[in-house]
């Protein structure tokens, strides 16, 4: 019995459940409401998948002929009729110099994120080259203990987003071991909570920009003379700070309202405090703390752009920053798939999380 519970998990995560389902349809022997859960859970979303991948080819599509049409009419009005057809052949001839500079189309996105990957991997290439080329010089200069030479090359997409996936959960980590255990002691004493009140109402909705240079005045004083990378740390602690609230306040909430009656049993069978707070205040308050961490997460994903843009930190901030300055006729593109690579991961974050609080938790919960 355990053997097929297991197999059947496992057969919905690797999504044969869903081969098994068209085989039903294809041998019509499925039953009417597996086929509208069918409809529902796989065709609507790709339909509307495709609605939006069309609206968006249509709606860039208007935008660059608009674009092209202002182009040849400015053309026209400041240099005459001669510059005008000069700039309409332009532009039909596909030159990268006059292509009106605009919302990309799908197409061009998918190009854009061949290209990044390509670059990648010539990026990958040159490190794995320059690692050879260094090995045994690095390894003389250890012997003699001086710092090896490192890659000083511009890092990859992929690089950068490995940046931001590492500064996002360092922040994550470093608000849950901050706002979970003050939040328990907060939630165990009325007169704390009323003391501190003001003091979360104030900061909780302070910007991520504001946080960010008040971590940047002390980490430089704190780093001046070391070696370290200040702007992973300015990053990962603004992070943290910003978004420790939700779970903070989440936390404090579940454990004030833990159920009396679980606290009188503690009582009656004489448990300590850490006792009493491991096994009765926190399993009951599991499900608002895993509610405050998720938000924590998701809003620690959203900040850590702005964050790591205004701190120079190599990652998917910095990367946006880049392109937007750059101004190439590519660069719209490769902001967009930041945006969809962003997003994506953004919701994989919420899935994790939702996972572990249903695989922990008695409260399932079914991913709202």
């Amino acid at each position: 019995m355990k053997q097929s519970i297991t197999l059947d998990k496992i057969t919905k995560f690797m999504g044969f459940e869903f081969l098994g389902t068209l085989k039903l349809i294809f041998t019509g022997k499925i039953e009417k409401e597996d086929f509208r859960n069918f409809l529902r859970k796989v065709v609507v979303p790709l339909a509307s998948m495709l609605l939006f991948i069309g609206l968006w080819h249509m709606g860039s599509k208007a935008l660059y002929n608009t674009e092209a049409a202002y182009k040849i009419e400015k053309a026209l009005t400041e240099q005459g009729q001669e510059a005008a057809d000069a700039m309409e052949a332009c532009i039909a001839s596909g030159a990268v110099k006059c292509q009106p500079n605009t919302l990309p189309s799908p197409a061009q996105v998918w190009g854009s994120f061949n290209t990044l990957l390509d670059d990648h991997f010539t990026i990958r290439a040159d490190k794995q080259a320059f690692a050879e080329k260094t090995a045994a010089l690095n390894a003389k200069r250890i012997a003699e203990g001086k710092d090896a030479i490192t890659y000083t090359g511009r890092p990859s997409f992929v690089d950068q987003i490995l940046t931001s996936i590492k500064t996002v959960f360092a922040g994550f980590l470093l608000a849950l071991l901050i706002a979970v255990p003050i939040g328990i002691v907060i939630g165990l004493s009325k007169t704390l909570r009323s003391s501190v009140n003001w003091l979360i109402q104030i900061f909780k909705p302070v910007s991520p920009v504001v946080w960010l240079l008040l971590v940047f005045m002390i980490v430089k004083t704190l780093t001046k003379d070391s070696n370290s990378d200040s702007a992973f740390i300015i990053s990962f602690i603004s992070v943290g700070l910003c978004s420790m609230w939700a779970t903070l306040v989440n936390t404090a909430m579940g454990v004030s309202s833990v159920d009396k009656d679980y606290i009188n049993v503690a009582k009656v069978l004489k448990l300590g405090t850490f006792q009493k707070v491991f096994k009765v205040i926190l399993p009951s308050a599991l499900p608002l703390i895993f509610t405050g961490l998720r938000i924590t997460l998701s809003v620690s994903w959203m900040v850590l752009i702005a964050i790591e843009l205004l701190a120079q930190s190599p990652g998917l901030g910095s990367f946006v920053w880049e392109e937007f300055q750059n101004g190439a006729i590519d660069s719209n593109s490769k902001i967009i798939v930041a945006m969809f690579i962003i997003g994506g991961i953004g919701f994989l974050l919420d899935r994790i999380m939702l996972t572990v609080q249903n695989m922990i938790s008695f409260n399932k919960n079914d991913g709202i």
